[in-house]
């Protein structure tokens, strides 16, 4: 019997490494909640922050690019930088590219997967079903990897809820529910600084709490763009160029080196067209560090240190941490505890080898599970275009 391989994972990732194993002619069962994390755990509104080129989900063949489906739902093609895309789109395109090329999704959670001997792994759903896969795909996205910092979270030991003093960002999607009230946002990214100017312009009263001197900057429109260095879908600057189109040899470095890198290339930074949404409609509070948080009655407070050394707390109805993703496979409930100590980690993050496979033969991880090994790139969806084809070409010659 010829055991399938099992995708978990329905976001572009996901989609895309099953297309490309759909196209090699091998079996592939993919399960999950389709483009969950874009449609129900981003802000209404939201608008992605890559160019149009860089947001195209990859697939084995042409015509499955993001102005392909604008063009066959007949709006606007999205192709120059200056355009944008809304969150709303970028869903609707992936649900198209799910419809043409993964139809036979099935929305179900898995449960747990364990090794199985040499017959591969053996996978439970919350069906019921349970069934052997030859090999597995991990490309859960975001999904249960919000980080909200530990100075904030010793305040909510169930953990941040959006009814609660304190939540993540990724638990909002309607940010209307704030018209009216205080909000602080901590964080300098693109999700905080986004998060604010969605939330003031809904009606909230809005400060963002951002650690460093100046740390809220943005980028430079398309047109200012440095024309003497390398083009990328990040902008133009060499390193990004090396980060984007080297992942292989971003692989070689040492693991201290690929650490920093993934931590603080790409890292906090608005988009350019954000800026003007922003400036005079969100507080900045720049401070050298957040200490702590408090909740009295029902009012949550945020003590900082002010770059002067003194402390100052900050008082509002709501924090949102709006504070990133960091990989753990202790988030990965799904995998069991037998395999979970045979995958080789650093730092929490699975080391993985050519082809995006672990140190567990026949276990891969793409997508943002695979930034520390590949590249800040894996957090973005044209990091699709390199890891799906070399993900499936290595389980191919491995397990076809």
């Amino acid at each position: 019997m010829i055991h399938p391989v099992a995708v978990i994972g329905a976001g572009p990732y996901g989609l895309s490494t099953a297309a490309h194993l759909r196209a090699r002619g091998i079996p592939v069962r993919v399960f999950g909640d389709p483009m969950v994390s874009w449609r129900a755990h981003m802000p209404a509104g939201m608008i992605l922050k890559s160019v149009p080129s860089a947001s195209n989900i990859d697939a084995p063949q042409r015509g499955h690019d993001l102005v392909d489906y604008c063009d066959a739902a007949g709006i606007d093609r999205l192709v120059t930088d200056e355009d944008l895309v809304t969150a709303d789109t970028f869903v609707a395109y992936g649900d198209w590219f799910r419809k043409k090329l993964v139809p036979d999704l099935e929305q179900v959670r898995v449960v747990s997967v364990d090794r199985r001997g040499r017959a591969g792994f053996e996978l439970k759903l919350d069906s019921g079903e349970q069934f052997t896969a030859r090999a597995v795909v991990v490309a859960t996205g975001l999904s249960g990897l919000e980080h909200v910092p530990g100075e904030l979270a010793a305040a909510v030991p169930d953990g941040p809820t959006p009814t609660g003093p304190l939540s993540h960002s990724a638990q909002h999607h309607d940010l209307s529910r704030f018209a009216g009230k205080e909000l602080l946002v901590v964080g300098a990214g693109q999700s905080a600084l986004e998060t604010a100017a969605l939330a003031a312009e809904a009606g909230a009263t809005v400060r963002v709490v951002a650690r460093g001197k100046g740390r809220v900057r943005f980028g430079e429109p398309p047109w200012r763009q440095p024309r003497l260095r390398p083009d990328t879908p990040f902008g133009r600057a060499w390193s990004l160029y090396f980060l984007t189109y080297y992942p292989h040899q971003y692989r070689q470095l040492p693991p201290q080196a690929r650490h920093f890198l993934t931590k603080r290339v790409l890292g906090p930074l608005g988009a350019w067209w954000l800026r003007e949404r922003f400036e005079g409609q969100v507080t900045v509070r720049d401070v050298a560090a957040v200490q702590r948080l408090t909740v009295s009655g029902d009012r949550p407070c945020v003590s900082v240190r002010t770059h002067g050394g003194r402390r100052a707390d900050l008082v509002a109805d709501h924090v949102i941490a709006a504070t990133g993703y960091r990989v753990d496979l202790a988030a990965l409930p799904f995998l069991g505890d037998g395999l979970r100590t045979r995958i080789a980690t650093s730092r929490g993050t699975p080391r993985l080898g050519a082809g995006y496979v672990s140190s567990v033969p026949g276990l891969y991880f793409t997508g943002m599970l695979g930034g520390s090994s590949y590249g800040p790139v894996m957090r973005f969806v044209c990091g699709t275009e390199f890891a799906s084809p070399r993900l499936a070409g290595h389980l191919a010659a491995a397990h076809g």
